[in-house]
């Protein structure tokens, strides 16, 4: 059999360009930073007077040039197949290292030359805005397949089709899948999400010079197969993708115990410590934003009082921390009689009942308010005064979403004893990936990620991408 006819000839890594154009763009995004934060030193400079001049920030202009190398020490250039998340982590982690060794360079070698302000400034935002740019710079040429790598996928079953699936609707991991390969006769010349199942294993080989990597995805494979697998494939990388579905993914490390692999789950969860941090987190970010939230909810109030005489805020019995029953607050975006409304719109229209069911939403909702209740919905400000509960420790800013009584007996009782073991949250990956649009199955699916890799990290990546949502108004109703 002969390869096919795209992977015939020896492509030209994506890795020979992404790794320039993502270290360019960091250097100027990173020069940039210094330029603002130059420019907010002076505008402070009637409250800390100090003489500026080229000695106080050139030479940072030229240190903060190990920025990009300690990037790529990390691997992040290019990066292929990293999750966001973990990216996040290396990043910071990186950025953070290097501007406190510029401080102890300017303090013990060159006598506090450099302005501090302006070392301090350039820190914070060199922790912000290259990470922003450089996942949008991901998105855009993983769109295009620009610096997305490719691969063979070995097993064409269903953890070969989620593989593939999961690579195509994720174009940022930089990963392409080329070419699929199977020992089943009848899978041959079959389609799994676009791609055409090429012929045996034995023939995967054949790509060397054309893909470097290869994932081994296939399901029920007894150990003394996978060995041989492993063995016979002749390619720089190969990834085996362990049969473990439902356990955590993030902040797994391999071990080796004289030649005996392991895998070391960190579960940050578990940790007190990890517990104290994420609240330390819901107060240095919640209390600003409840504070900045509030003309926002009094004008809304008003709003809501225009359109339907009532309350403006909404109090609804929800399942939290430990299976405790409490109050969430919303600002309200329905009629007072919503229940009375919903129960006659179903028997009305039986035919939406199911999409009632699946979800506890309708994407046609007779109960919401007209204007006021559909602009709160779509941007999400309803949840607003939740910022309240986060600040006394109710709720979490990051969490799985607090649902009624009613909606959580649809879950599996494993499930819901799992969800109670965190704090609710007023957003989470949930939101950011589905929104209403998710039903029951890719709620428990997300909620179980979250928690079971959950991470600093994950929170402020989260976070990040529910600022997008809401701006946006994704996926809401």
């Amino acid at each position: 059999m002969n390869p096919p006819a795209a992977l015939r000839r020896p492509m030209v890594s994506p890795r020979h360009w992404t790794t320039y154009i993502f270290a360019a763009a960091d250097v100027v995004v990173l020069e940039f930073c210094l330029y603002l934060a130059y420019l907010l030193r002076v505008s402070l400079i009637h409250l800390a007077p100090v003489e500026l001049g080229p000695k106080q920030y050139e030479g940072l202009a030229l240190g903060i040039l190990a920025v990009p190398l300690a990037y790529w020490l990390g691997g992040l250039y290019p990066g292929h197949g990293m999750n966001p998340v973990e990216r996040l982590r290396k990043r910071s982690h990186a950025t953070a290292t290097v501007f406190a060794l510029l401080l102890a360079w300017d303090t013990l070698v060159l006598g506090r030359t450099w302005s501090r302000g302006i070392l301090v400034f350039t820190g914070m935002l060199a922790m912000i805005l290259p990470v922003v740019t450089d996942e949008l710079l991901r998105h855009y040429l993983g769109r295009r397949g620009w610096w997305q790598l490719p691969v063979m996928i070995l097993g064409a079953g269903s953890t070969g089709s989620l593989i593939v699936r999961l690579l195509r609707s994720n174009p940022s991991l930089g990963l392409r899948p080329a070419v699929l390969f199977d020992d089943d006769e009848k899978k041959w010349g079959t389609d799994v999400h676009g791609l055409t199942v090429a012929g045996p294993l034995s023939q995967a080989n054949q790509m060397r010079g054309s893909i470097s990597t290869a994932i081994v995805a296939i399901r029920g494979a007894d150990r003394g197969r996978t060995a041989e697998i492993l063995q016979t494939i002749k390619l720089p990388h190969v990834i085996l993708i362990p049969d473990l579905e439902g356990t955590q993914s993030l902040w797994v490390t391999a071990r080796d115990f004289g030649g005996v692999i392991g895998l070391d789950f960190q579960r940050h969860l578990a940790s007190e410590w990890n517990g104290q941090l994420k609240r330390a987190l819901d107060l240095l970010i919640g209390i600003p934003l409840l504070l900045l939230s509030l003309p926002v909810l009094g004008f809304f109030a008003v709003a809501i009082r225009l359109a339907d005489r009532g309350p403006a805020i909404y109090r609804q019995r929800r399942v939290g921390l430990d299976g405790e029953l409490f109050e969430v607050l919303k600002l309200r975006t329905m009629y007072g009689d919503s229940a009375a409304m919903l129960e006659r719109h179903l028997t009305d229209h039986p035919e939406e009942e199911s999409e009632w069911k699946s979800r506890y939403k309708l994407k046609k909702d007779p109960r919401v308010l007209p204007f006021v209740g559909r602009v709160l919905r779509r941007f999400s400000l309803d949840e607003l005064p939740q910022l309240l509960q986060v600040v006394r420790g109710e709720m979490s800013l990051v969490g799985p979403r607090p649902f009624p009584e009613y909606h959580m007996e649809s879950f599996p009782a494993e499930f819901r004893a799992l969800r109670q073991t965190v704090p609710p949250g007023l957003t989470g990956l949930w939101q950011v990936s589905a929104r209403s649009e998710g039903d029951l199955q890719i709620q428990q699916s997300l909620d179980t990620y979250y928690i079971r890799n959950w991470s600093p990290w994950l929170d402020l990546h989260i976070l990040v991408h529910t600022a997008r949502a809401v701006i946006f108004g994704k996926g809401a109703y």
